[in-house]
């Protein structure tokens, strides 16, 4: 089963939780410190509240599947249809360790397309086995990526 991911900057990710539990009658299923992730039933959404001062922001949007084949052919089919993509990487994110490859609509809305192979401690912004790199950064580049693009000067990369 895949289901959407939409994740959102919140200003106050403890009210963001309360807020969003009594909206879809879902408790959280994942809370870290500025960090929550809630897997909704109905609609299927997987809802990612991340915390910073430019709270009520789309962060980026995604597709979580079930199987790092998902992800791997999700990247060929947008490769094939001429739209640029990451690449496929293994990234700890969002407390997550996940297979993932990263592409942006027109307008440049970044769209992650992941499975999550394990829980993580950290937030970290690293590929799995590269100590430094920045997360969602493409195999064969090591130019920083914005939520699956180049980082623009000055501009912080990310993703999760």
């Amino acid at each position: 089963m895949s289901r959407v991911q939409l994740a959102l900057n919140v200003t106050d990710v403890d009210a963001a939780v309360e807020f969003y539990e009594k909206l879809f009658a879902t408790p959280v299923a994942k809370r870290k410190p500025g960090y929550a992730n809630f897997e909704i039933a109905e609609p299927p959404l997987k809802l990612v509240l991340i915390e910073g001062p430019e709270g009520g922001t789309l962060n980026h949007l995604g597709v979580e599947t079930t199987d790092p084949a998902e992800v791997l052919a999700a990247e060929a089919r947008l490769s094939a249809d001429g739209l640029a993509t990451t690449g496929v990487d293994d990234t700890v994110c969002c407390f997550a360790e996940k297979t993932e490859t990263w592409v942006n609509d027109p307008d440049g809305a970044p769209w992650e397309w992941y499975v999550k192979n394990a829980d993580a401690d950290q937030m970290s912004l690293t590929k799995l086995g590269d100590e430094g790199a920045t997360c969602c950064a493409p195999a064969s580049s090591a130019e920083p990526v914005a939520f699956g693009r180049p980082a623009a000067a000055g501009e912080s990369s990310g993703c999760c």
